[in-house]
């Protein structure tokens, strides 16, 4: 494992957003939804792809706050540019989304 720096950590600016698009990905290398977050009004609405359909129907993210890190490079996957990287743990089951227990401000930085 590498370790890292305080100070490179601090690099990463991981946010809190809603979801408030979410829709099948066929075009994806592996199954993947495209979502479309909101980071509230300083940042706003922000697009990526998701690799989170073994627990998650698109419906049922509608609404759901996720942390995600939104100071990468746009990435481009087929033909779609993301822009942001939800955070989630990879289980046996599938990925499960990282999540505010509570409803919190979008936008809001981790600390």
């Amino acid at each position: 494992m590498e370790q890292i720096t305080f100070s490179d950590f601090l690099k990463l600016d991981i946010r809190v957003g809603t979801i408030v698009e979410a829709s099948p990905f066929p075009k994806a290398r592996k199954p993947a939804y495209k979502l479309k977050v909101d980071f509230g009004e300083k940042i706003g609405m922000k697009k990526t792809s998701a690799q989170i359909t073994k627990l998650y129907l698109p419906e049922s993210l509608i609404g759901s706050q996720v942390l995600a890190v939104i100071n990468f490079p746009p990435k481009q996957i087929a033909d779609f540019m993301s822009e942001v990287l939800v955070l989630g743990l990879e289980t046996d089951q599938g990925v499960v989304l990282l999540r505010p227990d509570s409803k919190v401000s979008d936008g809001i930085k981790i600390s």
